[in-house]
């Protein structure tokens, strides 16, 4: 996508998984980054991959959850790149994978606090900047979790699902402004937040089963999450605004049901 060369694009949670993929490629695009994460030693290797293959990036670690932090982030950004043509805000955790009975309170509070407060900040700080040039497109990571159930722990789902209503209301509050807001919502994809599902499976030997839910039989790569990203954020989609795009292999495109009794083309 050579509409990006130049383009100034700002991403959290850039120190691994969907977030790092998704520098990557923006830079391959000629995009000037700004890559933010609390992990260092992980934002350190996204810095170095970039680099390494003559991509223009600069770093800051952040904690999203933290609104002086995400603002001198966007100020970094003009500091550094004179503008902000893209945001996304990919932070979050997956928190206790507990029954809500036996999770602690302070996980709860920080999944709240990353996943919830996270995005509201990009959008709070990215958005008046985005504004005043008259254009920009804020892309936030949600989850199917956040669309239905049995995706997630309770905490995180209603994380996911306030992220998909942050990306419509936001959307309406900027309206005729040249300003787009949308999310993201991949499904299981083989990340660090869902490393042992997947070591889990090759264990027992079963990691061909992963994926066979959704009509794709497969899992979700950070490349697919990455591509969609690209395009939210792109002229491509210049007409895609206050949507939740669910990206998992069309899982969440039907009601579960038992193969063996559905109908199938021949």
């Amino acid at each position: 996508m050579t509409e990006f060369k130049d383009k100034v694009v700002c991403i959290t949670g850039a120190g691994s998984g969907i977030g790092r993929q998704t520098a990557l490629q923006f830079a391959q695009a000629g995009a000037k980054i700004m890559a933010a994460d609390f992990n260092a030693e992980g934002l350190e290797e996204t810095v170095r991959q970039i680099s390494d293959s003559g991509g223009n990036i600069q770093s800051m670690s952040a904690d999203v959850s933290k609104p002086e932090q995400v603002e001198a982030l966007v100020g970094r950004c003009l500091e550094e790149f004179d503008g902000l043509d893209v945001f996304f805000a990919n932070a979050g955790i997956t928190g206790p994978v507990l029954p809500l009975n036996k999770a602690d309170n302070e996980g709860i509070a920080r999944v709240i606090e990353v996943n919830i407060l996270g995005p509201i900040y990009a959008v709070k700080y990215a958005g008046p900047v985005m504004l005043k040039q008259g254009h920009g497109s804020i892309v936030l990571t949600a989850s199917i979790a956040g669309m239905a159930a049995n995706a997630g722990p309770i905490p995180y789902s209603a994380s996911k699902a306030a992220v998909i209503s942050l990306a419509k209301t936001a959307a309406q509050e900027l309206a005729g402004s040249g300003v787009r807001v949308n999310a993201v919502c991949p499904g299981l994809v083989e990340t660090s937040m869902t490393q042992s599902v997947f070591d889990y499976a090759r264990h027992k030997d079963n990691e061909k089963m992963i994926g066979q839910l959704n009509p794709s039989h497969r899992a979700g790569s950070t490349e697919d999450i990455a591509n969609a990203v690209m395009f939210l954020a792109s002229d491509k989609a210049a007409f895609v605004n206050g949507q939740a795009l669910a990206v998992d292999g069309g899982l969440s495109s039907s009601h579960p049901h038992a193969p063996k009794f559905a109908l199938v083309m021949t």
